[in-house]
């Protein structure tokens, strides 16, 4: 049937086109003009109009034709146009994902780079002083003198820092390199009173010998994080889980939880002093009961602040 179609076309369009040619050539010797046309041009335009006919008979009888020429046309093309519409609209978040991908491919490779220039300080040369690391602390206070007070926090640190990266270095000069912005940053939240702490940071890896460090001020309200008698961490434990061997490794994981606990309260101390021998108190509440079950207590000795040392001491109870 196609076959058929199709040289059934091509007789068809070689039938008009003489005829279109014909046409043309007629109305040119006619001297026949349509809207004010020279003859010639009118005749080309008799000839294009011809062909555009040839061409919608075409498509006509294809339509009329054929089955699968109208399926095509006015079925799958819209279906096909819907699809694609749709397909685009599906796109749009795997762009935005892509997008976001990019991003953190980008802060990665920043990371990676940061890393291979630590890494080439580190081979290059003994390291001191840490990026991230906390250089000196202080208590600071709102009172008209701050910027007095915050002058003699930076000498005090700057020679503190010195001792570190240039002790060799007999004259005094200024090592320390801090931003303008953070000192007037922290006078301005100062002014409104309060008790703070400022801890001063290495913003980068710093070798000995170095002639300057880049460093970077945190202000920390000075609050209390824990009060005396406080119960800061606790745990069950069974009474056949309290051999020697496992009572120092549960002290040690219990200190660690009440270390991690009074840092998210805003402690900025890194170490927690104990007092007494727990190991012998918990050794000796045992023998005199014959329970089952204890609950061990982390208690706080007294009221401590955030730069303040935290101590602390172990209870054991029955359950």
């Amino acid at each position: 049937m196609a076959w058929i179609l199709i040289v059934f076309l091509v007789f068809l369009g070689g039938l008009i086109a003489p005829f279109g040619d014909l046409l043309g050539t007629k109305i040119g010797k006619a001297r026949f003009s349509i809207l004010k046309l020279r003859p010639k041009k009118t005749a080309t335009i008799i000839t294009i109009i011809t062909g555009g006919f040839i061409s919608s008979i075409s498509i006509g009888l294809l339509i009329l034709v054929s089955e699968e020429f109208r399926q095509r046309l006015f079925v799958d093309i819209p279906f096909l146009q819907k699809t694609l519409d749709e397909s685009k609209k599906a796109l749009l978040p795997l762009q935005e994902e892509r997008k976001k991908l990019e991003v953190k491919i980008k802060n990665k490779e920043k990371e990676l780079n940061k890393l291979k220039s630590d890494i080439k300080e580190f081979r290059r040369g003994n390291v001191v002083i840490k990026r991230g690391q906390t250089l000196f602390i202080a208590q600071v206070s709102s009172t008209p003198s701050i910027k007095s007070d915050l002058g003699k926090i930076y000498n005090s640190a700057d020679t503190y820092v010195q001792k570190i990266v240039i002790p060799s270095k007999k004259e005094i000069k200024n090592i320390l390199l801090w931003r303008p912005s953070d000192i007037a940053e922290i006078e301005e939240v100062t002014s409104k009173g309060g008790d703070w702490i400022i801890s001063i940071k290495s913003a980068t890896n710093v070798l000995r010998g170095d002639n300057f460090v880049f460093v970077y001020p945190e202000l920390l309200e000075n609050k209390i994080v824990v009060k005396r008698g406080e119960i800061i961490t606790s745990e069950i434990i069974d009474k056949k889980d309290l051999d020697y061997k496992n009572i120092n490794l549960k002290i040690k994981t219990l200190l660690r939880k009440t270390r991690d606990k009074i840092k998210l309260k805003g402690s900025i101390v890194n170490e927690i002093t104990t007092k007494g021998d727990f190991v012998k108190k918990i050794r000796d509440s045992i023998k005199l009961n014959e329970v089952n079950k204890y609950r061990i207590e982390v208690v706080s000795l007294k009221n401590s602040k955030t730069a303040d040392s935290i101590i602390v001491e172990l209870n054991i109870t029955k359950l």
